[in-house]
Formats: structure tokens, C-alpha cells, sequence
């Protein structure tokens, strides 16, 4: 039996996914203030890092997927930080290829954890924001692939056009269906990916409040 962590001063357990949590949120928490401190494309680097490897623990439940998990983010984290230094296309592909199928790798395992769960938790929860925002991360990735092998497929501002890719803010943007329309896909894949992107997006949050729901009330009416 695991041996339980509780969130100081609280009984909720702390459980896999709270780390990971937290990691995600440093992206977007702190990464606008210390910009302006450390170069944007090596703070996004150390950021990726943290959320690498905070999914390996989450992984961890099983043997099988914990070793799979790790192997991967060694994997991709190898590759990021190596484009970092070598700045090469090669690198700079694989490495996109590697956190696409990472990010995707733990949607999966986040998935098939919601779905085998019988009890609404705060480990529940925290694992399907989790799962939210990683499949943020896995479009973002794909959109990068697309705009390295057919460049120009997105039309995008100068002025957020930075030192990194602005595809977290395009994804998450279009994930949501906010659709501000400051960045807009300009080529036929770029439009088609943003379509089954919003739709990803929608049917994510209407399976995940369904499944809760169950849950919940399968929970009840065992008590």
C-alpha cells in the first residue's frame, strides 16, 4: 500500500499528480515576469524539464509504466536540451517528435486512469486538469512539426512572434475555442488540426464531467 502524503495543515492527500500540476502552472504563472531575466527559449527549456520529469512520477503507479515514462523523457529531455546547444533541424524535429509522443504517451495513461477509478478523489481531479493541459502541450507540438516542414502554414504577429515558439498560446488558445484570431492557420493542415484540436478540446471536458459524474454517483449510492 502507498504510503499517504497529505498537503500540510490539510487531510488531502497530495497524491501523483499535484506535482505535475504545479509544474505545468510555472509556464504560464512565472514565465511572463522572469522572461526579462533569463532567455525565454532556455526558460521554457527548464520549464519542460519540471513537467517531464513531475509526469514520470505520475506515471509511476505501475512498473511497466513508470520505466516507459522514464525512458521517453530522458529521451525528449536529451533531445531539447541538445537543440539548445547545437541548434540543429534534425534536433529540432526529433525533439518535437519526442514531446509529441510523450505528451500524447500520458494523455493515454491519464485516460486510462480516470476510467479505471471508482472513487472521486483530489488525486481524480488533479490528474484531469492534468490531462487538460498536456493535450495543450501535445497540439502545440504537432504545430510546430508543421510549421518546420511547411513553413508559413500559420500567420503570426511580430510582436508575439519571440524568442520561442508561440504555439502554447496558439494551442491553448484554440483548445479553449477563445479564439482571439491573432494567430490564424494559414495552410490546409494547419486549419484541419485546429478544427480536431477545439473538437479534442470540447469532447475532452464533456467525457471528463460525465465520468466524474459517474463516479460520483456510483460512489453515493455505495455508501
Amino acid at each position: 500500500m502507498e504510503k499517504e502524503i497529505h498537503i500540510p495543515f490539510t487531510q488531502i492527500r497530495m497524491g501523483r499528480f499535484l506535482f505535475l500540476l504545479l509544474s505545468i502552472l510555472l509556464i504560464f504563472i512565472l514565465q511572463p515576469f522572469l522572461r526579462d531575466f533569463i532567455a525565454l527559449s532556455l526558460l521554457m527549456e527548464i520549464f519542460i524539464t519540471a513537467i517531464l520529469i513531475s509526469a514520470v512520477y505520475a506515471a509511476g503507479r505501475k512498473r511497466s509504466l513508470f520505466i516507459t515514462a522514464f525512458i521517453l523523457a530522458a529521451l525528449t529531455a536529451l533531445t531539447r536540451w541538445s537543440d539548445q546547444l547545437l541548434h540543429n533541424r534534425t534536433l529540432a524535429v526529433l525533439e518535437e517528435f519526442l514531446t509529441l509522443f510523450f505528451f500524447g504517451f500520458m494523455v493515454v495513461v491519464i485516460l486510462v486512469y480516470l476510467f479505471r477509478e471508482k472513487e472521486v478523489t483530489f488525486d481524480l481531479i488533479m490528474g484531469s486538469i492534468c490531462g487538460y493541459f498536456l493535450l495543450g502541450f501535445l497540439w502545440s507540438s504537432l504545430y510546430s512539426l508543421l510549421e518546420i516542414f511547411k513553413a508559413g502554414s500559420f500567420q503570426i504577429p511580430e510582436i508575439i512572434y519571440t524568442e520561442t515558439s508561440p504555439f502554447n498560446y496558439y494551442s491553448f488558445v484554440t483548445l479553449t475555442t477563445l479564439g482571439y484570431g491573432d494567430v490564424t492557420p494559414i495552410s490546409s493542415p494547419a486549419q484541419s488540426f485546429s478544427v480536431l484540436e477545439a473538437v479534442a478540446g470540447q469532447l475532452f471536458i464533456a467525457i471528463l464531467i460525465s465520468r466524474l459524474v459517474a463516479i460520483h454517483v456510483a460512489q453515493s449510492q455505495r455508501k
